[in-house]
């Protein structure tokens, strides 16, 4: 089966195991999809993923985080951008999720940041998805 867009499928699949509080789940491997488990890593809003050689394209093994009490720390993550319909932005017009408390995830020529470190840099790009 191919699959079209393999962020989207990563991120569906995020969502859904968190809504079922799975410790990880796994998503397949490309340059975008470890950009985005980077971001959500440094973020903090994940605890780390994996890499996996599977002969083939590989698969990223995400582990999830949750509070103390067992709350969710990813409250929702949606895709942005898609591939029928692109948004770029320039750095001053990045969205700002919950005034700050949420982030966009952006794939820019420096590679994939949150929205903080695209205005820090001063580089825009590819809104691809924003978490709260």
């Amino acid at each position: 089966m191919s699959q079209q867009d393999l962020t989207a499928d990563m991120l569906t699949r995020i969502r859904n195991a968190v809504r079922n509080q799975a410790k990880t789940v796994r998503c397949l491997n490309n340059k975008l999809n470890q950009g985005v488990a980077q971001v959500l890593q440094d973020e903090g809003y994940i605890n780390g993923f994996n890499v996996i050689d599977d002969g083939h394209q590989g698969q990223l093994d995400v582990k999830l985080k949750y509070g103390q009490r067992g709350e969710k720390v990813i409250g929702s993550i949606t895709r942005v951008s898609k591939p029928g319909c692109r948004r770029y932005s320039k750095f001053g017009d990045l969205p700002r999720p919950l005034q700050g408390l949420g982030i966009a995830i952006v794939s820019t020529s420096s590679g994939v940041m949150s929205d903080r470190m695209c205005r820090e840099k001063r580089v825009g790009g590819e809104v691809v998805a924003i978490v709260t």
